[in-house]
């Protein structure tokens, strides 16, 4: 009789070829995707791609241009033939005119600098942006760089054209524009609607609408002059006097040395204050994109 044998142990089954051993590695293997460390450099250039490839920069930036050139030109042909006889210009700036085109125009930038970031929020678009670049802070600075580039290079293009051209038409009615008038009338002016097309960025990326930040924004531009204008109280002086002073209208005029008021920013004032609150904004829209989802 034949006593009952253990089974024998079996061997493992052997680990197929295609799988490696834990923590194994492939000696000399080189991945031939390159690995880069991403920079501000990067996130710039996708943000000039984006920019450019929308429709909405061309319809903005070409309805911005056909306003300034278009108002400017036709302001100045107007006011040469009525003021060649009467000679009303004989002592004022020649470039004045630019404002009227400029203030209109000033909506198209603004709708801009809105789009720029809350239509990314509109269409999903922001949440494949923050992948490919995770540094908010980043994003948020490429956007305002290129964004301001853009709008500043375009203003500074078409209210020079314009300048240039109405000093010419009222050559012969109005007084040669000084070096400092030049300078404010065209760069400083530039430098003035950029940084308001740039605080309409910002705002669009604390709203997150399109819509809503742009109401906010040309409700800011246009209602303080309105407001003003039916204050007929006299105990209301002093605030219709701070807002016909501190109205974005009459900040633009001021660079042109044609102020709505006696008193209030002149010289480069209205450069300063316009800094100071987009640094300001800038500031909340950081924090919050810190701190909200996308």
């Amino acid at each position: 009789m034949s006593t009952h044998q253990p089974p024998l142990p079996q061997a493992a089954p052997a680990a197929p070829d295609w799988q490696a051993a834990p923590g194994g590695s492939y000696p000399g293997y080189v991945s031939p995707i390159p690995v880069v460390r991403t920079r501000l450099g990067h996130a710039i250039t996708s943000e000039w791609t984006k920019i450019r490839s929308v429709r909405s920069t061309i319809w903005t930036l070409g309805v911005f241009v056909l306003l300034v050139i278009g108002i400017g030109l036709l302001a100045g042909a107007v006011v040469s033939n009525s003021a060649s006889s009467s000679g009303d210009l004989s002592g004022s700036n020649a470039l004045s005119l630019g404002f009227f085109g400029l203030l209109l125009g000033s909506m198209c930038i603004i709708t801009l600098g809105v789009l720029t970031t809350a239509s990314e929020y509109g269409t999903g678009m922001i949440r494949t942006t923050m992948v490919a670049c995770p540094s908010r802070a980043r994003v948020l600075a490429a956007k305002a760089i290129v964004f301001f580039a853009v709008a500043f290079v375009i203003t500074l293009a078409a209210s020079a054209f314009v300048a240039m051209t109405q000093v010419s038409m009222l050559n012969d009615v109005a007084r040669t524009p000084t070096g400092g008038e030049w300078l404010k009338g065209t760069v400083g002016v530039s430098l003035y609607i950029a940084l308001l097309g740039l605080l309409s960025l910002i705002i669009g990326s604390i709203i997150r609408h399109s819509a809503g930040a742009i109401t906010i924004m040309i409700g800011a531009v246009l209602a303080p002059l309105v407001i003003a204008l039916f204050m007929f109280s006299s105990s209301l002086e002093k605030v219709r006097n701070a807002l016909f002073e501190y109205s974005i209208p009459n900040q633009l005029s001021v660079f042109y040395s044609n102020s709505l008021s006696n008193s209030g920013p002149s010289g480069w004032d209205p450069l300063w204050i316009i800094l100071g609150v987009t640094a300001v904004a800038f500031a909340g829209a950081y924090a919050l994109l810190e701190k909200r989802d996308v």
